[in-house]
């Protein structure tokens, strides 16, 4: 039997289990499975991989992304970039750790990219954030960093700063934080929203539900929105390719 997973803390969210389950289903791939792995702790991932020992890829989701590259063997050029991984590929005793989302990311943002979006705020500081980072840098966007951390350095604002002038200028804004998810659907990023217009572009990486708070509230000024879930299916896919050298 193969073995796949997905690790994090809670999994109540993960759409991976299904996804993939679904996927052996429909393209015939046998001998295959697919589990979540709610570890409450990182500490308790050295315990999961010797209780199993035929896994050959993992996920990872918040709030891992950063603190599983410890027990790594070798790392991507991206993950040794951002310090973020959301794959692993398990070979022998190598754990190789990728980054997936950067391309899963890429691909959707710039689905709905105009050519006056040039300036992004990113919400939020963790792994999903710094791939992001990434593929903002890559594609020469500019960005802030909007976070509740003072001092963070000096490419980041606190929430508390976003005023008219930076709305004006910054027409994306990228959701990177879980605010807003299943089972908190009411919750939305604190940013002014009233300042929100037709020239802007909310993503949210949330998928659950398809419209967010955030999203909901950047339709009803007239801005371009989109959800995580695209994102979601083009870095599993990305993902399967790596664990089975595709």
């Amino acid at each position: 039997m193969k073995l796949y997973g997905l690790i994090g803390y809670p999994l109540g969210h993960s759409f991976s289990k299904q996804y993939f389950t679904e996927k052996f289903e429909r393209e015939g791939i046998a001998d295959s499975h697919f589990e979540s792995y709610p570890i409450p702790t990182i500490e308790e991932f050295p315990n999961l991989l010797a209780a199993n020992p035929q896994l050959l890829g993992l996920g990872v989701t918040i709030p891992y992304k950063e603190q599983v590259l410890q027990f790594v063997t070798e790392q991507s050029d991206e993950v040794k970039k951002i310090g973020a991984t959301n794959s692993i590929k398990i070979s022998g005793n190598k754990l190789i750790a990728y980054n997936t989302d950067i391309i899963g990311f890429e691909q959707s943002f710039c689905k709905r990219l105009e050519a006056h979006h040039t300036k992004a705020l990113i919400l939020g500081t963790g792994g999903a954030s710094k791939a992001v980072q990434y593929v903002l840098e890559k594609l020469g966007i500019e960005f802030l960093i909007v976070t509740r951390q003072v001092g963070l350095n000096n490419n980041s604002i606190h929430y508390d700063a976003i005023d008219q002038k930076t709305m004006a200028n910054y027409t994306v804004i990228v959701n990177c934080t879980p605010v807003g998810m299943h089972p908190n659907e009411n919750s939305a990023p604190d940013i002014p929203y009233h300042l929100v217009s037709s020239r802007h572009y909310l993503y949210d990486l949330v998928y659950k539900p398809a419209k967010t708070v955030f999203l909901k509230k950047g339709e009803e000024n007239g801005a371009i929105t989109e959800n995580g879930y695209d994102m979601l299916l083009i870095q599993a896919e990305a993902s399967w390719k790596i664990w089975n050298d595709l």
